[in-house]
């Protein structure tokens, strides 16, 4: 681009601060003659650079996807909110008796009493390590032994499994937390009648509260030893 003289526009522009010679020579220095660096074309990737950028991409993308992840509540919030509490309007003793009655199928299940085919010897030895490793969400635990002299006698569903406590809801409506250490419980399992007699008797189990103290999900990989409890 130039002017009406025929001067091009950057050294019409330069001659405004310098004298025309002057203009003159930063204009063939310094726009004409100045060098123009040329990247040189990159070499053709190798596969293993290209496997390797691919996976550099997938992290960054993943770590951005983590940012943006909301952390889970803590235990705190998680009180101060409420949601481990029940409503109050479902705190009712027949809401969770379905409950109990799909519990009962479940440990006649794990006890072995669905296979009608072959004969089944409760011991200690042989179901104690079932029996502790089993879900109790929907047991009917009644308190036969603790510490705590007014806790004995009290009898529920339970509707949540915590490390340390049962909490069980009972008939009158009203749901209790029991602590497992220095308790002991008891629960009855009713078994199957053949076709023609009279029902058996059901079986009766009594549990020590310090060998659930675990969450449910983390009793079925542990493994229990039988020992003698000195503080019960």
């Amino acid at each position: 681009m130039t002017d009406l003289k025929g001067t091009p526009f950057a050294q019409a522009l330069l001659e405004r601060a310098f004298s025309p010679d002057t203009a003159a020579s930063h204009y063939t220095e310094r726009v004409i003659k100045r060098p123009l660096n040329i990247r040189p074309t990159s070499p053709t990737p190798s596969a293993r650079a290209i496997r390797r950028q691919s996976l550099n991409e997938r992290k960054q993308q993943q770590q951005k996807r983590s940012k943006n992840k909301p952390r889970p509540l803590s235990a705190a919030q998680k009180r101060k909110l409420g949601l481990n509490e029940i409503p109050k309007e479902q705190q009712k003793y027949a809401i969770y008796e379905p409950l109990h009655n799909l519990w009962l199928g479940y440990m006649r299940e794990v006890l072995g009493f669905n296979d009608t085919g072959r004969a089944v010897y409760v011991t200690p030895n042989a179901s104690g390590q079932m029996l502790a490793s089993a879900d109790m969400h929907g047991a009917l635990l009644s308190v036969v032994r603790s510490r705590c002299v007014s806790r004995v006698g009290l009898q529920g569903i339970v509707v949540r499994d915590t490390r340390h406590t049962f909490e069980i809801i009972t008939k009158q409506n009203v749901v209790k937390s029991i602590p497992k250490e220095h308790t002991v419980f008891r629960f009855m399992v009713p078994l199957p009648a053949k076709e023609g007699e009279e029902a058996p008797k059901p079986l009766e189990f009594e549990i020590f509260g310090e060998q659930f103290q675990t969450r449910a999900p983390d009793r079925a990989n542990k493994k229990f030893r039988m020992h003698y409890q000195p503080d019960m």
